[in-house]
């Protein structure tokens, strides 16, 4: 069945997805602690203000400010009788820049992970799991979300209750693990199953990666994507290089110049829809539109090519692989 995503994609070829919600939450000034999802009802125009610089600067997917949405999280607040509610109000808003564009725009509804263990790690059980998705859905559906986009996923069985969910309120849905320990999420899941991690009768329109440990690293995770389904529809949103702190604050060392480059690469490695995640800015994106806009897709780098381009790995999996490949060229040198 057609869908705005799906008709975006066949449209252009390649989509640019948003930049990092919280980063620029904080900077709009977002407290430490305090859940951003409130801010739908508290400071709506500031939500707006984000999403409407993620437009002009280019950006065909916007995420709504709800990744934090389910009652599970929200209980840490004393709203989680409110999931609905502030789901609804945070697709409303991005609705409402999407729709005075000018050009079609997505609405993704950001679904993150409830916070919980699953049985038999911890308490929640799937099934609650799934209703507490489900809830959170059927709020960004009545605000006007097009796609349900499950995201920072570490676990394959909550990436399962969020697709039923998905599948029960009848809105298509994405994910996306965060690969962030030793190459693979937390919970074990590495890049190169994430194809099977879902068995329902409706499939998601794409799945990849985001957040993760910088730029380079979530090339290496789209390159064992890529390698595991050549035909699948494949997101990379990665963060704008590499945190670092300086006194209190967390600064990026992401340029646009280096997430221009990484755009580059992650279209020749097959992604279809590219982003940034903590970090990018809205200079960041613009710099990524232009390099989609104007790039011509070449041959799918090596790890040592994203090395030179892009800097260091920081998960060891990753690093190993490159050390490899340099080892075996050296010696065919020899």
């Amino acid at each position: 069945m057609s869908n705005p995503l799906t008709d975006l994609l066949e449209k252009k070829g390649v989509l640019l997805a948003d930049g990092a919600t919280g980063t620029n939450l904080f900077a709009m000034g977002l407290m430490s602690g305090d859940a951003p999802e409130l801010w739908n009802a508290d400071a709506p125009e500031k939500i707006t203000a984000l999403h409407q610089g993620f437009v002009d600067a280019g950006a065909d997917i916007i995420l709504t400010n709800s990744f934090g949405g389910t009652r599970h999280r929200m209980k840490l607040h004393h709203a989680q009788d409110r999931a609905f509610e502030i789901n609804k109000r945070a697709a409303e808003i991005a609705r409402a820049v999407a729709d005075k564009a000018g050009r079609p725009v997505i609405v993704a509804g950001s679904v993150g992970p409830t916070g919980e263990l699953l049985q038999p790690l911890g308490a929640l059980s799937f099934e609650e799991a799934v209703d507490a998705f489900a809830e959170q859905m059927e709020g960004l559906k009545a605000g006007g979300a097009d796609v349900a986009w499950i995201e920072t996923m570490s676990s394959p069985d909550e990436i399962r209750a969020a697709a039923e969910a998905a599948v029960r309120v009848r809105l298509p849905y994405t994910f996306t693990g965060s690969f962030d320990t030793a190459g693979k999420t937390m919970m074990g899941l590495h890049p190169r199953d994430i194809h099977g991690v879902v068995d329902a009768a409706e499939k998601p329109l794409a799945v990849g990666a985001n957040c993760g440990v910088g730029a380079s690293d979530i090339l290496s995770s789209l390159l064992d994507m890529r390698a595991s389904d050549p035909d699948a529809t494949i997101i990379v949103k990665g963060n704008c290089g590499i945190p670092e702190f300086r006194g209190e604050e967390i600064v990026y060392s992401g340029t646009p110049e280096l997430m221009a480059d990484y755009a580059r690469m992650a279209i020749d490695a097959g992604a279809r829809i590219i982003g940034g995640c903590c970090g990018t800015s809205c200079d960041h994106l613009r710099a990524m539109r232009e390099a989609i806009d104007t790039h011509v897709k070449t041959d799918s780098p090596s790890l040592d090519e994203i090395v030179d381009r892009i800097g260091p790995f920081r998960n060891k999996t990753a690093n190993d692989n490159a050390a490899s490949t340099r080892e075996r060229r050296g010696r065919r040198r020899a």
